[in-house]
């Protein structure tokens, strides 16, 4: 097997430095660029063309589902693997709808992690056993092909949701956006009216259910 060069994308750095020793242990990997939030994860890709990203689901700024979603558009050579402590179903597809190639948890072993570089190295999806079965059954159901309320958001009222659950303030949001105070009023606006939730404390819950953003302990 050639060498699979390799990004790794989470906002704490001694989770990066785990997966990097084991992935350091395969003699056919190298780790070239590691980001600490969705937007590096994008400077990254294109500065260092990864063949393979393991991607943290939950990161501060900019969460690994957007970040994936952007990074199928804009370098689909690039395979993602998403990285997660949650074994939750509705992460995993909408995972995938993004446009990642396979889901692992953070507990996976360095055998598995081999076996997911290799299988979306050859195209293929690969699922963390501990949750393959029930995704497979979720897929036969059709209950995947359903977009949740979330994706139904656009991408800018994503980001903002995101921002909003992280605690910023409209002005922070206007720059870190480079767009006007009312602009994201609006979106704000919107996106509440789409999620049928009308406060930001409800708002904050729903980003974090559906892993947006993590809680720390």
């Amino acid at each position: 097997m050639s060498t699979i060069r390799i990004l790794l994308a989470d906002d704490h750095t001694l989770v990066r430095a785990g997966v990097r020793a084991l992935l350091e242990e395969l003699p056919e990997v190298k780790v070239v660029a590691e980001a600490a939030d969705g937007h590096e994860a994008l400077a990254c890709t294109k500065a260092h063309r990864p063949d393979v990203v393991f991607m943290d689901v939950a990161m501060s700024g900019l969460n690994g589902l957007e970040t994936t979603a952007r990074l199928a558009k804009e370098f689909p050579e690039a395979r993602v693997i998403m990285l997660s402590m949650h074994a939750n179903e509705e992460y995993i597809w909408q995972s995938l709808r993004a446009g990642a190639s396979g889901y692992l948890l953070k507990s996976a072993s360095t055998a598995e992690l081999k076996l997911a570089l290799q299988a979306v190295s050859r195209g293929e999806t690969y699922l963390d056993p501990a949750i393959a079965r029930r995704v497979i059954a979720g897929y036969a159901s059709g209950a995947a092909q359903q977009k949740s309320p979330l994706e139904q958001l656009s991408p800018r009222q994503r980001e903002i949701l995101q921002l909003i659950a992280e605690g910023r303030t409209t002005k922070e949001m206007a720059f870190l956006l480079n767009v006007s105070a009312k602009t994201v009023e609006t979106h704000r606006s919107q996106l509440m009216e789409r999620l049928d939730i009308h406060d930001v404390p409800g708002l904050v819950r729903y980003a974090i259910r559906q892993g947006l953003v993590s809680v720390e302990p």
